[in-house]
């Protein structure tokens, strides 16, 4: 009878994660809907967001098919990978079309929105924000509900051989990468490009018509922030639950599976209401609503999760106080990385004070404040390793994870809100809009470099904890309780690993110096051989921009990501199990710190640039120049090696849990 009532509990459980999730696709699908409702009555507006469009699907369906090849070449060699079979690729495949599926529906709500948004904005800065945040949050909705329903469906296939389930981690985490990687490279040589040609060395503004490069650098905006982010935070979420379900089916059996499983609906849930909360809010500052929407949907989870905490151990409370640890570590940094990103503090003001004395004290001056910012993020994480662990275990660490990731939904809609506030801006520039237009986009896209900002901070806080927690699934796959450093392949393989992170930073900054390269070559030529460009009388060949970026991103986005799939696999096959603990644990140290670094340097550099635009500087003026090459520099940093070492580190890990059985001897 017992039995019988556990089976029925276990289906009720189930029913409620997946009625949650399918709640957040409806809600997705009604924002998608009201987005559509708006009108665009501006047939010069409505041409340019075409091309937007056009060229952000078309890079995306180029990109897709390269990545059909990896995904079938991986489905084969997984089918006969020991402990995993045709089911963990099966497992594999799916998660990397949910992947690929939660970047398509972004670019879609985001090529949407963002048009929309220009417009709504002749309407006050009221409408025009809730269009933005609305497309943002088709993303946000979908990437969680996407993740959820995917793990429990095969929780029910596959409860009996649960560690097949990994491959559809690897697979999200691979996709992911490529995505990520991809997107970068195209939308930060197009940036810089168009930066350098056209600000610094035409003198024109920002997203002038007149720039063959601004369209491809519109297009960035969607391909890399927006779709390529959307990969990288669906493989964080579900790297986060996979590790926290295979750890606590271990000590705690489908207790510690449901528990899991029903923290992260509820967060879910929590996300959905703030972003009804978000889109209510008639505020001034769109980071005040953003700020109450996030606070609200965190206070629900911590409600949620003591309720669950209480219900599923027997009143015992530790598994809250892990998860009260993963969510205010999230939110501790974010602030953190505010302070460190925006113009609003010290830090940001003293790198505008040092570009009065030309580039190279800008850059010295981000470039310190980044390896500075590394320092309180890194003691936070440490101290919430310490306290989940004594609390919970290698399990405490993993519901740390999940829960700061448990209420990522609203965390993608704010960030993902960024670029389309961004592109709105550059669409209203391009169609000749008043300038009240502009200003109201303008202060929507500073509040989206803020939220940016904040949202790579958290991704990089929430890779560390999900990284360890899959080091400790490995270590426990395995049979590894301690690692010995003083071992001279476990040392190898720490250099290795160490090592890798600047290898990688390597491969991909020199994609976007190369990429960029051809990108001004060509906007110079078509400056110098297409009569009256500069004087609004020539029409840019925009479409020849985007193919350089497009081919650019594709063709060396692959040598990245096999380095990422390829160098676990072989340090595991030639020095052992616990040489790849030694890699895994070498990766993560040098990976985190040089995300941090390069997400918040980056970050200063950009809101640098703006700061001095606003300020008695202006634009134009030598510090102003001084800022924009700073900005270039700092773009690769924030956009493409840093948010890229996120999955990195994470993708090595779970890479590492899958082919296990491989590396025992």
């Amino acid at each position: 009878m017992m039995g019988v009532q556990t089976k029925m509990n276990d289906i009720v459980y189930l029913v409620i994660v997946i009625g949650i999730s399918l709640a957040a696709l409806l809600g997705a699908l009604f924002l998608m809907g009201s987005i559509g409702k708006v009108k665009v009555e501006d047939e010069k507006m409505r041409e340019i967001a075409g091309i937007i469009r056009e060229g952000s699907m078309a890079y995306l369906f180029r990109q897709y098919k390269v990545l059909a090849v990896f995904i079938v070449v991986m489905f084969i060699v997984l089918c006969f990978t020991p402990g995993l079979g045709v089911q963990g690729a099966i497992c594999f495949i799916t998660g990397a079309l949910l992947s690929a599926l939660a970047g398509f529906i972004g670019m879609r709500a985001a090529t949407k929105a963002n048009v929309r948004t220009a417009a709504e904005a002749s309407r006050g800065q009221q409408p025009a924000l809730r269009v933005a945040f609305s497309g943002g949050a088709i993303m946000g909705l979908c990437v969680v509900a996407f993740g959820i329903l995917g793990i429990a469906a095969f929780y029910v296939i596959f409860k009996d051989i649960f560690a097949v389930i990994t491959g559809f981690g690897l697979g999200a985490s691979s996709i992911a990468l490529f995505c990520r990687v991809g997107g970068g490279i195209y939308t930060k040589a197009a940036d810089v490009g168009a930066d350098l040609v056209g600000k610094v060395e035409a003198g024109i503004p920002e997203d002038d018509p007149r720039n063959p490069g601004v369209i491809a650098d519109n297009v960035g905006d969607n391909v890399g922030d927006v779709a390529g982010m959307g990969s990288d935070l669906f493989e964080s979420y579900v790297g986060a639950i996979i590790s926290a379900l295979l750890l606590g089916v271990v000590g705690f059996a489908e207790k510690g599976v449901f528990f899991t499983l029903l923290m992260v609906a509820a967060g879910l849930l929590a996300s959905l209401i703030g972003v009804v909360i978000v889109r209510a809010l008639k505020v001034k500052k769109p980071q005040t609503a953003f700020d109450v929407g996030t606070y609200l949907s965190v206070a629900l989870e911590i409600i949620a999760t003591l309720a669950l905490s209480l219900y599923f151990f027997d009143g015992a409370l530790w598994p809250f106080w892990t998860v009260v640890i993963g969510l205010a570590v999230g939110v501790l940094v974010g602030k953190i990385t505010e302070i460190y990103t925006s113009d609003g503090y010290r830090p940001v003001k003293r790198v505008a004070e040092a570009s009065k004395t030309g580039p190279a004290t800008n850059i010295l001056q981000g470039f310190s404040l980044g390896l500075k910012s590394t320092a309180i993020v890194i003691l936070l994480l440490a101290a919430s390793i310490i306290g989940s662990f004594m609390l919970g275990g290698a399990f405490g660490v993993a519901l740390a994870a999940v829960g700061m990731l448990s209420t990522v939904a609203l965390t993608i809609s704010v960030d993902t809100y960024g670029p389309i506030a961004d592109n709105a801006g550059g669409i209203a520039e391009m169609s000749g809009q008043p300038e009240s237009i502009r200003e109201i986009t303008d202060t929507l896209d500073s509040a989206g470099n803020t939220t940016a900002a904040i949202g790579k901070g958290f991704s990089i806080c929430s890779a560390a904890l999900t990284a360890l927690s899959l080091f400790m699934t490995y270590a426990q796959t395995v049979g590894i309780t301690v690692i010995d450093v003083l071992t001279p392949k476990v040392l190898a393989g720490v250099l290795i690993g160490g090592m890798l992170p600047f290898l990688f930073s390597a491969l991909t900054i020199e994609a976007v110096s190369k990429s960029a390269n051809r990108m001004i070559e060509e906007i110079r030529r078509q400056f110098r051989e297409i009569p009256g460009i500069l004087e609004g009388k020539g029409k840019p060949d925009y479409k020849r921009c985007i193919d350089i970026s497009t081919s650019a991103a594709i063709r060396q986005m692959i040598l990245p990501g096999v380095i990422a799939i390829v160098a676990p696999i072989l340090v595991g096959v030639l020095l052992g199990a616990e040489a790849l603990g030694g890699l895994l644990v070498g990766s993560l140290v040098t990976g985190v710190l040089m995300a941090i670094m390069m997400a918040n340097s980056g970050g200063a550099w950009d809101n640098t640039k703006k700061h001095i635009e606003a300020s008695a500087g202006g634009k134009g003026s030598e510090e102003h120049k001084a800022a924009v090459i700073g900005d270039t520099v700092g773009d690769p940093f924030k956009d493409t090696a840093g948010p890229s070492l996120n999955i990195l580190i994470k993708l090595m890990s779970i890479v590492a849990v899958v082919f296990a059985p491989l590396f025992l001897r």
